[in-house]
């Protein structure tokens, strides 16, 4: 008895790449419009996930390769907030445990309805995580490379008080020289898991973050704009002036007053 399509449209949906062989083999001679077209799905699906599989390889691989020994602890640091006008800077510290986070990647090519679920994945997966979060004013204060190398510290600090001891501290970009157990990785949260993940729940407890500032400072987009540069952003600095939260040696070409 000939199966429908239907049905091997469903089974080709499920298959993984061993029951796909041999489904393939066995519909050959299936003529089927409908089943071509099924086939070279589920085969342009398989050769997706087989392409994450290897860049998730690559990234947990990548970061051994760094660490040295199999059994380092590794600690990834990235920031979230380094260019809005308003908001504070936020670094996110991470050490992977040896459960793999499926989708993990820079938190600028994961989508935003991802990002959430991501972020909660690392806390429950990770042995140790923290966002460390620097305020505008200590920004205005102290400028911002020295306001990155507070937040590093601190983050790096955090976790490192919950009882991990690390033995390498993987930084993403350029050299930072909080600690002598640092490695600078440029592009690393898109090359390292452990900065992927330190990438990514800095960027969530931000964003989470401007949202509640939104409420708090209406008319302003914070929600949206999550406090950078945006049109609109701009024009209601025009219009209602800085905010205590907003970064004000960042503004120095707006002249409104602040009005709060």
């Amino acid at each position: 008895m000939e199966l429908t399509v239907a049905c091997i449209v469903q089974l080709l949906n499920e298959a993984d790449e061993e029951t796909f062989a041999v489904l393939e083999r066995s519909l050959e001679a299936d003529g089927r419009k409908g089943v071509r077209r099924a086939v070279a799905q589920a085969r342009r699906r398989l050769d997706r996930q087989a392409a994450e599989r290897a860049r998730l390889d690559g990234l947990y691989a990548f970061e051994r390769e760094l660490a040295g020994r199999p059994d380092a602890v590794v600690v990834g640091l990235d920031e979230a907030g380094r260019g809005p006008l308003a908001g504070p800077l936020a670094v996110g510290a991470v050490v992977l445990g040896q459960e793999r986070i499926e989708g993990l990647n820079d938190s600028k090519q994961v989508k935003e309805a991802d990002r959430s679920r991501l972020a909660q994945a690392v806390r429950e997966k990770a042995l140790a995580c923290h966002v460390e979060f620097v305020e505008p004013a200590v920004i205005d204060e102290v400028g911002m490379a020295r306001a990155l190398r507070l937040a590093f510290s601190r983050a790096l600090a955090a976790v490192e008080a919950g009882g991990v001891a690390a033995d390498v501290v993987l930084v993403d970009g350029n050299p930072l020289h909080i600690d002598p157990r640092e490695v600078n990785v440029v592009k690393g949260d898109a090359r390292c898991a452990a900065i992927a993940a330190a990438s990514i729940v800095a960027k969530v407890a931000r964003d989470a973050l401007m949202v509640e500032y939104d409420k708090e400072y209406p008319g302003y987009g914070f929600a949206q704009n999550k406090g950078y540069g945006s049109a609109g952003h701009l024009r209601a600095i025009d219009e209602l002036g800085l905010t205590p939260i907003h970064r004000a040696s960042f503004c120095t070409r707006i002249e409104q007053p602040s009005l709060f």
